[in-house]
């Protein structure tokens, strides 16, 4: 899970793991209102910065550690006590007590076959809109895992991704003023920093391209006709074992797919992040050099392979 360092200008710095349903929703703030300051998955790492920079900024220091909150909600979430099958997860309330239970569990997360989710306000109004009352007791209630991990794959707010162009998924710079007072390597960076400039790198070409017009003149379908050409380079650096060709042939494929995908209107950072939301619970075996990603099994215990007409 991230977590993310949030800044209200004059107000307080804080923590929460879930960007738009804590500030925007809960505390009314637009984008524009707000900054983040850092991300990380370490809740200890973000939960010590916090106090740290709230002491540094004058603000209202916090009395406890933002990790331990989360530790307690956590056994609150316990005391709920769903409960979890394969197929389905069971909550032990009836449909019109759900939505305050789950407003309460905000930030939680259970694990269920087809993954790990958290309890945000999107996930609340998704389970209120398919949440089933049970047929064998009326004070409990239930959804489908799966139907909810499809959603939860494709929800716009679970991840805020670095440098996209998108209102609601920017990673806004903090005023120079502040930045200044900040040592640097209290943050972890998670995009590569340009050698020459210090910024990310992806803004670097995107600047290098708008400046020759790529993106006013230039055309998708001329962009993939480069990328069969870089890595046909690449390939023929591979054959001769040319190191040094075979990371400029890379390097340079990155570049045409950066172009590429701003020519389409999305950023190659949200490109990166959707690929890999996908791959991460991806199970399978390496054959032959390859990794190869594991059927899926139908209810009869069989890989679910499509027949093909003889």
């Amino acid at each position: 899970m991230m977590y993310y360092l949030y800044h209200i200008p004059g107000k307080k710095i804080g923590v929460t793991n879930d960007v738009e349903g804590r500030v925007v929703r809960q505390q009314g703030y637009d984008w524009d209102e707000f900054e983040l300051l850092a991300m990380d998955e370490d809740i200890s790492y973000i939960s010590n910065l916090e106090l740290e920079l709230q002491q540094k900024f004058g603000y209202k220091v916090d009395r406890k550690l933002y990790e331990d909150l989360f530790d307690n909600n956590t056994k609150q979430l316990n005391k709920m006590k769903i409960n979890v099958t394969e197929a389905t997860t069971t909550f032990p309330c009836p449909v019109d007590k759900l939505k305050g239970q789950l407003m309460d569990e905000l930030g939680m997360q259970w694990e269920t076959a087809h993954g790990e989710f958290t309890v945000t306000q999107p996930i609340v109004n998704w389970i209120m809109a398919n949440v089933k009352t049970s047929m064998y007791n009326k004070e409990r209630c239930y959804i489908y895992n799966k139907a909810l991990a499809k959603f939860y794959d494709h929800d716009p707010h679970r991840n805020i991704t670095v440098g996209t162009t998108h209102k609601a998924n920017v990673v806004r710079e903090t005023p120079k003023h502040e930045l200044d007072r900040i040592n640097k390597k209290l943050f972890k960076d998670l995009a590569t920093d340009c050698d020459d400039c210090g910024k990310n790198i992806f803004d670097c070409i995107r600047e290098w391209a708008d400046e020759r017009g790529l993106y006013d003149k230039g055309d998708p379908k001329t962009q993939y006709i480069k990328l069969m050409e870089e890595t046909g380079e690449i390939g023929r650096a591979l054959l001769k074992e040319d190191t040094n060709e075979i990371v400029d042939g890379i390097g340079d494929a990155v570049v045409v797919l950066t172009n590429l995908a701003e020519l389409i209107g999305v950023p190659i950072e949200e490109c990166i992040q959707s690929a890999y939301d996908v791959i991460a619970k991806r199970t399978g075996k390496m054959v032959n050099g390859t990794f190869v990603k594991d059927q899926p099994v139908t209810s009869y215990g069989r890989a679910n392979v499509t027949k093909r007409k003889l």
